[in-house]
Formats: structure tokens, sequence, C-alpha cells
């Protein structure tokens, strides 16, 4: 078995020899996706390597020391290709998991809806059978890059005499067809990185039914905990890509080069990758750093990093030795929320009265850079608006807590009789 050393020299070697920045963007990642680089903590048979989370993140971190252009970021990579290689057959893993870790197609996730959030298994949307296909109506809300998806991950009710665990479906939805509408959701940020999703007899099919008929809940349970996973690391990449996955975005056509020469100010929106350093450098320029309230917080963050960092290589160890560690996802979530809240925090303290100043596009973000002369202004208010969203997306910290007290520490579920009751029975909007 090969060491990370020796990995690590076999992609600096295949690097050498495939980068080439005049590629297009879809031959790049053709070349990177099936080498098995795009998403090595996949297993061989899904177009990985089987590599764990911490190495799959050393190999992301030398793609874009090389100076390449990073693998396609998005819910395809993070979401989609894990649970399909998962509980999907080998023909859905060459079907879908190629076209994802080659960015031609690109995934957003179908999960939660207005009165069914938190209580995520209380979901109405529904699939009703019509040959080999499904019928499908309901509506989606919070749906992170919908806009430029090319597929959904669809979990919706195929039997309402069940309980409301047991009748669910995950299915892969086609986004282009016209049954599916989608309509931006503006934030306070400025951006309108989440959707609302209508479908109207939009339609799927049988072969795109991800694990067993009723069975979906297992499957976005596994969808959950990678997203969790993901995000406690940060988002699951060293460096995100400055080109979009699929074929709304228009990237794949591009040349690769320019990306790269565009990755750091193509990263925005809800990246903020990091953070923690951009505040450091941030309170020296302001002199905050002289305030010891401050330097305690930006250690303070500094730890909490440090800590998962550490908890990664731990999780590392015992996956090793064929153990594993409960809630790792769950913690990791949790502490993801912490340090954005902290993040946000700090920030505001370090720019004082101009934290009040926000922009809402390109255009104000100019200006206030020229009003106050501080090319961070705009990205540090970005952040502190942004902070509150984490929290929530991904199964809020209430749920997270939840998880880690009934599943880790087997502490009592609260009393209910959802469980056991069929959904159609259940009250609703209550």
């Amino acid at each position: 078995m090969l060491g990370m050393a020796d990995v690590i020299d076999e992609l600096q070697a295949w690097l050498d020899e495939n980068w080439d920045p005049d590629l297009t963007v879809g031959e790049w990642w053709e070349r990177l996706g099936l080498a098995g680089w795009s998403a090595p903590a996949l297993p061989e048979h899904a177009y990985g390597r089987g590599l764990s989370r911490n190495d799959a993140v050393r190999v992301a971190e030398t793609i874009g020391a090389h100076g390449a252009l990073p693998a396609p970021g998005g819910l395809g990579l993070l979401l989609a290709a894990p649970t399909i290689a998962t509980h999907g057959s080998q023909d859905q893993i060459d079907h879908y998991v190629r076209d994802i870790v080659t960015g031609r197609k690109a995934w957003c996730q179908l999960f939660s809806e207005p009165v069914a959030g938190s209580d995520l298994a209380g979901l109405q949307t529904r699939a009703v059978q019509d040959g080999d296909e499904w019928i499908v109506n309901g509506q989606k809300v919070w749906t992170s890059g919908g806009h430029y998806a090319d597929l959904g991950m669809l979990i919706a009710r195929t039997n309402s005499e069940a309980p409301k665990h047991q009748g669910i479906s995950y299915f892969a939805l086609d986004m282009h067809q016209d049954g599916v509408e989608i309509r931006p959701l503006r934030e306070m940020t400025g951006r309108a990185l989440f959707n609302e999703v209508f479908m109207s007899d939009a339609r799927t099919t049988t072969d795109a039914m991800i694990g067993d008929l009723n069975n979906g809940w297992a499957v976005a349970n596994t969808t959950l905990a990678f997203e969790r996973a993901g995000l406690g690391a940060g988002g699951g990449h060293a460096a995100a890509s400055a080109a979009l996955a699929g074929s709304v975005a228009g990237h794949l056509d591009q040349r690769a080069g320019d990306f790269v020469r565009n990755q750091r100010s193509a990263a925005g929106g809800a990246q903020f990758r990091g953070a923690g350093r951009m505040l450091i450098d941030l309170a020296k320029q302001t002199g905050a750093i002289d305030d010891p309230t401050v330097r305690q917080d930006l250690m303070r963050l500094h730890t909490i990093a440090e800590i998962g960092r550490m908890q990664t290589l731990r999780l590392k160890g015992l996956k090793a030795q064929g153990k594993d560690l409960p809630g790792f996802g769950n913690i990791g979530k949790l502490s993801m929320s912490d340090m954005m809240r902290l993040q946000r925090d700090i920030g505001m303290r370090i720019l004082g009265a101009a934290g009040t100043l926000h922009a809402y596009d390109a255009e104000h973000r100019g200006a206030i850079e020229e009003a106050t002369g501080n090319a961070m202004n705009a990205f540090v208010t970005e952040l502190a608006l942004f902070a509150q969203a984490p929290p929530i997306y991904g199964g809020t910290d209430q749920v997270q807590r939840n998880i880690i007290g009934e599943r880790v520490l087997g502490l009592p579920k609260e009393p209910g009789f959802d469980r056991t009751t069929p959904f159609r029975d259940l009250p609703k909007n209550g």
C-alpha cells in the first residue's frame, strides 16, 4: 500500500505530464476526474482512489500549489458522488459519478421544504409511480446552486401509508425539464446562493432511484453525514475552483488557465476560505492587533480550527484500525458554526463603525473600498451577515445536538408517535 508521500509524488509527476493551461476546463477536468484525482476520497470503483478525507485535502492542496485548476466543486462532488458510491449500483455510478468528477454535470440538493425544515422527514413532496417513471409534485426551498444545476438529489414521499421515515425514496431529478421552476432567494448579503424549487408533474425514472424504494431516509442520512463532515472540514476542498461545473455556467468550453488566474477573486460568496488568516492580517493593518481581547479571540479561533484538524487526524487513525468516531460530522458542523460566529464578531470589532457599511453588488463594494480605503471591508461585512446561515443549513445546531445525544450518547428520544403513525394521519403545519 502506498504511503501519502508516494501518492503526492505520483500526483506531482502526473500534473507535470498532464496540466496544460490551454486545455478547456472540460478537457482538463476529464483528465483529472478519470485519473482519480478529482475526488480521491471516493472508492476506486467510483472514480476515486480510496484516500481518507485528510489525505484528499492534501491532494487538493497539491493541485492548487502546482498552479493547476482545482477539481470541479459543488454539491455533486461533496454530496451526490459519495452518496451514489455508497448506495447506487455500478451502472448508476458509471452514469452519474463519472459526469460529476469530470465536471460535466452540476448537482443541487432538493431536501428542505417550507413546512419541513428541521423535521426533514415531514416532507410532503410526492412521487407517484407511472410505469417506469415517477411523477413529482411539491416544493423545495433553500436549494443551494439550483440555478446552475443539471440534476438534483431529490427525496420525495412514495408511500403515505407508512410512518414518515419509512415512506421516502431518493431520486436523481433532471432540473432542466418543463415541470421544474427555480426562483432565486436573495439574502441580506446581496447574493442569491439559495433558491426555491417548484415541481409540477416533473418526472424521474425508476433507474434514477438511488437505493431501494421507500428506503430514501437511509440514503438521505448518508448525504447529510457527508454534508456535515464536509462543512465541518471547511467545505470539503482545500482549494475552491473558480470554474463552475455543469452545462449551465458555460465554463466547460473556456480556457482552464484563465480560471487559475482568477482563482482568488472568484471564490467569493459563501466559501470564505482562509478567513482566520485574513482577520489576523486585517487586525495588523488597522492596529486592532494591539487590543489584547482581539488577540485572545483570534487565538481562540485558531485553537478551534486546530482542534478540528487534530480531530480529523484522530479519525484517520481510527479508520486505519477499522474503527470509527461516532458523531464526528455533527461535532465538526457545530464547530464550524462556532467559528463562523466568532469570525463575525472579530471582524466587526476590527472594523468598528465602518462595519455598518455593507455592499449588495460589485459596484457598491468598490464604492465602500474607495470610501474606507480598506479592500477587505465589504468582505468582512458580508462574512458577518452570512454567519447566521451555517448554524441553520445542513441541519441546525439544535438538530446536531439531538443527534449526538440520541445516537452517540444513547440518551432517550423525545416522546412522540410520529415513528409509528402513517404519515397521512399525522397533523400537518402543526
